[in-house]
């Protein structure tokens, strides 16, 4: 229900003399005092950009917390400043994860409430808090989610591609060869795929998407989502990788997105008429590209065919 009727927007700090018996999720409205939270892992979502997208919610959790995990204590500490936040804050890592995990699962053991940041958007999504959560799960402790705002879903949104079937890829391989070999993979995947980019490799990565999935293939990057500078720029990936190529790495994070492959209508039998007519003046190499692009095909299994007609 939407609270229409209220022309006023309820403080972020919490009332006076708050109700502090322990709830196990049940709902509350937008204007109802926090409650303190059950023992358990909170898995808290924070704004990837624009500060006003923390939620009530995770608000509530990260005062109400005994401790709120986060990967650069730095970063975390200006965001709970913003919204007057005392939390006790302690850095949970790549680095000194294997070392804090036994300690934080002994703490749930013992009845406290523990919230698990990232330095922006929602924790677990390439990021090192899975193996926390796993461990806490199978320990037989709580998970609790509190979502918001994801960078992926962002990019999704705002991407203008197929949004009713998605597959998050997270980050590509640094080397081009890896990078191609694993695009390849993903070629015939039936959804739009997501990948997360960093400025320096972007034209290179999209060049690579371009041989690996089809250059024709419609694609967007979207960057700096929910901030100052928020870009989206739509294209090929032929013509998008053209772009950044000659206009250099662009700053901020990086979100990059490719449609699913067009389905084609050609038989079997038209592909491998048109494959054997370019094989009369083509490698198989060049000729396996034309009518994969030509049928909106992946290259990888025209390739493929084309080697057997030509054995053949």
């Amino acid at each position: 229900m939407l609270l229409a009727m209220s022309s006023r927007i309820p403080s972020l700090n919490p009332p006076e003399g708050r109700d502090t018996s322990r709830v196990s999720g049940e709902p509350t409205s937008a204007t109802s005092p926090a409650q303190a939270l059950d023992a358990g892992l909170y898995i808290v979502a924070t704004p990837i950009g624009n500060l006003r997208d923390i939620t009530l919610r995770a608000l509530d959790t990260l005062r109400a917390a005994d401790e709120v995990l986060a990967e650069d204590t730095r970063v975390a500490r200006r965001l709970l400043d913003a919204y007057n936040v005392t939390a006790k804050l302690s850095p949970y890592h790549d680095h000194n994860g294997a070392k804090r995990r036994p300690e934080i699962l002994k703490k749930l053991a013992d009845g406290a409430t523990i919230a698990l940041i990232s330095d922006a958007g929602t924790p677990l999504v390439s990021d090192p808090g899975w193996k926390l959560s796993r461990d806490a799960l199978e320990a037989g402790h709580r998970v609790y989610p509190v979502p918001g705002p994801s960078a992926l879903l962002a990019g999704l949104v705002a991407s203008g591609l197929a949004s009713d079937r998605f597959m998050f890829c997270g980050f590509l391989p640094p080397k081009s060869g890896a990078r191609r070999k694993a695009a390849a993979e993903l070629a015939t995947v039936p959804a739009t795929l997501v990948f997360y980019e960093s400025g320096p490799r972007l034209a290179d990565s999209l060049r690579d998407l371009a041989s690996a999935l089809g250059g024709g293939r419609d694609a967007a990057v979207a960057r700096e989502l929910t901030k100052l500078f928020e870009e989206t720029r739509r294209g090929t990936l032929d013509a998008l990788a053209d772009h950044y190529a000659e206009h250099g790495p662009p700053k901020g994070e990086i979100v990059v997105l490719v449609g699913p492959p067009e389905k084609s209508t050609a038989s079997a039998e038209m592909i491998d008429q048109a494959l054997t007519e370019a094989l009369k003046s083509q490698s198989v190499k060049h000729a396996a590209a034309e009518i994969a692009e030509l049928y909106s095909l992946p290259k990888r299994d025209v390739y493929q065919r084309a080697l057997r007609l030509k054995d053949g």
